[in-house]
């Protein structure tokens, strides 16, 4: 008795349980360690309908060395842009970061970070019968 319980239980939450189909879109932040603001940092949002829109960020080191203050406007503007998201109810699903830097030296390069994000498409729900 318990057994067909449990068994009619599962299949009935099976039954209702919705497939729903996400949607993603992309940040892309891209910052440069080329000294005295030669470098170009920027941020690029990728929306689900493909549209980008772009924005600067500062440059890792000025030419006295590490400049503190773009990382920390660099850090603001970042998670300004991933509060604005979440808010609107996108979830980060994932963030993948990378560094390159094409001379032995590294004096140049780049800092990048993907973060990934999604969420339900609310016109494309479907329940699963």
């Amino acid at each position: 008795m318990l057994v067909m319980w449990v068994g009619s239980f599962a299949a009935n939450a099976q039954e209702s349980a919705p497939n729903t189909s996400k949607q993603y879109m992309q940040i892309t932040t891209i910052e440069s360690v080329v000294s005295g603001g030669l470098g170009r940092s920027r941020m690029i949002v990728t929306t689900a309908d493909g549209k980008q829109k772009e924005s600067n960020l500062e440059n890792l080191f000025s030419m006295a060395g590490i400049n503190f203050k773009n990382i920390k406007e660099n850090e603001s503007n970042i998670l300004t842009t991933l509060k604005e998201y979440t808010d609107a109810g996108w979830k980060l699903d994932h963030a993948t970061s990378l560094t390159l830097s094409p001379s032995e030296s590294g004096g140049n390069g780049i800092f990048m970070t993907r973060y990934l994000l999604s969420k339900a498409d609310e016109k494309k729900v479907f329940n699963c019968k």
